[in-house]
């Protein structure tokens, strides 16, 4: 594979994360072309085994999960194993964890201790509930963190049910937090030198999420209505049945709905006060889907996409999650074969971002990361006959 040339070519990170959250934003990092070390759990990590894979320690998920990574698999209980990590800290620019603070001070690798090897780090630590809080040390998963978040009450919103979203929502919004945090902190070490603790809450980053349009309301003080944006929460904001199949059509300014109706026959709405402006269209939204879902039923989905394109109408068919994973470049990874990879989602003109790693083993690069600290193949060998160090 080519070496990384993206727009952080010049960054280290050291990765003590595991399953989705963190992984995800080290994944970002090392796409975005950062020097990336993990360093894993001797058992490998979660991520490893969700779904299959072709690969005995390669899911699918894995395959782009912790690509453009090298690996190292410590046991950092042992001490032997806490002082190569904290060997690893002193060459890093950020380190980013996952742990819950009660085990990261008892393997003595807060920040506080961190710190003392290397001044200037940015070092991130995403968990649950913030720790100044009683729940501080919690565990949390994905489920549980929508549910103290507001999201499963908008289900009950919306549907009379509570609910959990059908994707780790959570783990990834938080990951994409995680990104930027560290980002902003590296910027200000740049310019100061200072190094810095930051936090990232689980909770708090999905109650921000949540809040920017579902504050609504409630926001002022005090409060001119609920909390929930109406237009989302609709029963009816969903894909249409068409005459043989569904479509997404989401007629948005009051144009597209009079265009819409015209074309259905439904010329009794076109001058409905209802339409006639943004608030009115809000206020009055499930009328208008479920107006709006009739029509579409009477004609097929190819003549609603013909239809919308003329009209500059947002729509779409509906994409199946094997539609897009076939659209999806094939490269070949060395141990696991042929694969889809999922492209980077941002292009630079300048600094192109990519697969520039596949994704490793459990500790297969243990011996190489080592020896860039200065450990001798004696020391290694040591580390590993301690069980410090997984035997690749």
């Amino acid at each position: 594979m080519s070496m990384a040339h993206g727009p952080l070519s010049d960054v280290r990170v050291l990765d003590l994360t595991s399953v989705v959250m963190g992984p995800y934003a080290t994944q970002i990092l090392g796409d975005l072309g950062a020097e990336v070390v993990t360093v894993e759990d001797i058992s490998g990590d979660t991520n490893r085994f969700m779904g299959s894979g072709p690969h005995p320690q390669l899911s699918g998920t894995a395959l782009n999960l912790m690509r453009n990574k090298r690996d190292i698999s410590l046991d950092l209980k042992h001490p032997d194993g806490r002082e190569a990590f904290l060997r690893l800290v002193e060459r890093a620019d950020i380190v980013v964890t996952n742990l819950r603070p009660g085990p990261l001070t008892r393997l003595g690798l807060s920040y506080e201790h961190v710190r003392q090897r290397k001044p200037n780090i940015v070092f991130c630590q995403a968990q649950g509930w913030p720790t100044d809080s009683p729940d501080g040390d919690r565990p949390a998963y994905d489920d549980v963190v929508q549910t103290a978040s507001g999201v499963a009450h908008l289900y009950e919103l919306t549907t009379g049910e509570p609910r959990i979203v059908p994707t780790i929502v959570a783990d990834k919004v938080s990951g994409l937090t995680i990104v930027y945090a560290v980002l902003a902190a590296l910027h200000h070490r740049d310019r100061t030198g200072e190094g810095q603790r930051v936090e990232v809450p689980m909770v708090d980053v999905m109650k921000s999420f949540m809040l920017v349009e579902h504050g609504a309301g409630a926001i002022p003080v005090p409060a001119v209505g609920p909390a929930g944006y109406r237009r989302t929460m609709s029963p009816d904001r969903r894909p249409q049945r068409t005459a043989d199949g569904w479509v997404h059509i989401l007629p948005y300014s009051g144009e597209n709905y009079t265009d819409l109706f015209r074309h259905g026959g439904r010329l009794d709405l076109i001058d409905d006060p209802r339409l006639a402006s943004r608030k009115a269209r809000t206020d009055n939204i499930d009328m208008l889907y479920e107006a709006a879902a009739a029509v579409i039923l009477t004609r097929t989905t190819d003549e609603w996409l013909a239809f919308c394109e003329e009209h500059d109408i947002p729509c779409s068919p509906i994409i199946t999650l094997d539609e897009i994973v076939e659209g999806l470049p094939v490269v070949t990874h060395p141990l696991a074969g042929d694969f889809h990879m999922i492209p980077t989602p941002v292009r630079f003109d300048r600094a192109p971002a990519g697969l520039h790693r596949h994704a490793p083993t459990i500790g297969q690069d243990g011996d190489e990361v080592l020896a860039e600290i200065g450990y001798s193949t004696n020391e290694v060998a040591a580390l590993r006959e301690s069980g410090a160090l997984r035997s690749r």
